[in-house]
């Protein structure tokens, strides 16, 4: 049985491969959403789990004609429901040589290829978003979980600082901590300060202007009068709006409360790779912690996202570990130390792939030409007479067709029209359609063709 499964694997990665370049091929043509139920996807493999083995080849099979159907075309050109990429063909080729190799990528002896590609591609990462070289980095699975271990760090240093060890005590009996984040923090900020034992609750909110953007003044009178531990979280790239947080006027007040500043850059950080959209972040740089993930602009597959640090020491203390059985490496780079996972893929891998055959240009080229594209939906459906809701400072279209009611039937025709796929928002209490560009693979067509699709729905929905 061994050698069998052995010498068919050559022969079943094909087929897979076969099936993964059919599913691509037809992303230009078939409808965005998904096709089949969840009943009928149920139906199609579910049922008592088997009794015998079933030949891997035939099962290859199954998941890839349900995939046909049961899958959402996120990965291709004209989806903007949310802010995700795509995979850059390079960085698919290297995710898949991933899991060929079926690397431990925690520690250095484990994997020293992968201990190395970590190492290169944080430090292309950094120079990539103008990130000071001092800055300590970690992969992460998601934003949520490198948001987590900024966090985790920031937690680390501000009690440090007043001489309560968290990591060995816990929170209970610590001095009293101060958070503050902006209004418009997205959840995985309050699901983080959940799970280090901090509060979502507990924090305070700081208002924001029309566009999202954190009102410096605010956080000022927001820190009047207190005094010990204290971190503050702005936001890079307003999930709604794409608005960025004045970074430097927050920076130079956290600096003043002796306070930890975290920014969540989830996607609004690679604006820092192009000279037309760079000034957006300025201040990024004088963070002690960001946040990002790498499977939304930087079009990597999913389960990639990237914690930098600005202080090295505090976040080890934060997230490394001890066991009889890890043997110390030396000068060499242990990636455990970095993250809460030991034991993960090797998800540097294809950020590398995709930095090294996209190079600074490459990167910069999809930032602009995104950006390009959200203010063309923008302005198209201006002139239709439609209200744009926000100002297109990135790659994010907040509209109105009128009513909250006409905004909904809107959204579902165009859902059930498959052309492109959109989502719903409510922003500032107004119903709204968000469109969000951030695949590598849109061109200018799939904008005008999704214009189209977007203007047939709204006008049926006045029916």
């Amino acid at each position: 049985m061994e050698n069998k499964m052995h010498e068919n694997t050559e022969a079943l990665l094909a087929n897979a491969q076969k099936h993964a370049a059919e599913w691509f091929s037809s992303l230009d043509s078939r409808p965005v959403r998904a096709s089949l139920t969840a009943d009928e996807l149920r139906q199609r493999l579910g049922g008592p789990l088997p009794v015998e083995g079933t030949d891997p080849e035939v099962v290859t099979t199954l998941l890839a004609a349900a995939g046909k159907q049961g899958t959402t075309a996120s990965a291709g050109p004209r989806y903007f429901g949310f802010v995700v990429g795509g995979s850059l063909p390079a960085a698919l080729a290297a995710d898949w040589l991933v899991s060929t190799w079926d690397q431990n990528a925690g520690i250095f002896v484990l994997s020293p290829l992968v201990s190395v590609i970590e190492q290169i591609s944080g430090s292309w990462l950094r120079e990539l978003a103008g990130l000071p070289q001092t800055m300590s980095f970690g992969f992460a699975t998601g934003c949520t979980m490198a948001n987590f271990t900024s966090l985790a760090a920031a937690r680390h240093r501000v009690l440090a600082k007043v001489g309560w060890d968290v990591e060995a005590n816990g929170l209970y009996g610590a001095p009293p901590l101060q958070v503050l984040v902006t209004e418009e923090a997205h959840y995985s900020i309050s699901i983080a300060l959940r799970l280090l034992g901090l509060g979502a609750s507990r924090a305070q909110k700081i208002p924001t202007d029309d566009q999202g953007r954190m009102r410096a003044n605010e956080l000022a009178a927001a820190m009047r009068g207190h005094q010990g531990p204290c971190i503050v979280c702005a936001q890079a790239g307003n999930v709604n709006t794409g608005a960025f947080d004045p970074l430097i006027e927050i920076a130079a007040l956290a600096k003043e409360r002796g306070a930890w500043l975290h920014v969540d850059g989830a996607f609004g950080l690679w604006a820092a790779a192009s000279d037309r959209h760079s000034s957006q972040v300025r201040g990024i740089e004088l963070a002690d912690s960001v946040a990002t993930d790498a499977h939304k602009w930087l079009n990597v597959p999913y389960d990639c996202s990237v914690v930098f640090c600005a202080d090295e020491p505090a976040h080890r203390s934060a997230m490394s570990l001890a066991a009889a059985y890890i043997v110390a490496t030396g000068s060499e780079r242990d990636p455990h130390e970095f993250v809460p996972e030991e034991s993960r893929r090797a998800r540097a891998v294809p950020v590398y792939a995709a930095l090294r055959a996209m190079g600074r240009r490459g990167i910069a080229e999809i930032v602009e030409r995104n950006c390009r594209q959200a203010r063309r939906f923008a302005d198209a459906l201006r002139e239709a007479g439609y209200r744009i809701l926000n100002d297109v400072v990135l790659n994010q279209v907040l509209v109105s067709f009128g009513t909250p009611d006409q905004t909904r039937r809107t959204i579902e025709f165009i859902q059930e029209d498959g052309t492109c796929w959109c989502s719903g928002t409510t922003w500032k209490n107004q119903t709204a359609m968000r469109i969000s560009v951030s695949n590598w693979s849109t061109t200018d067509d799939d904008v005008e063709r999704s214009i189209a699709a977007i203007l047939r729905a709204a006008r049926q929905a006045t029916l």
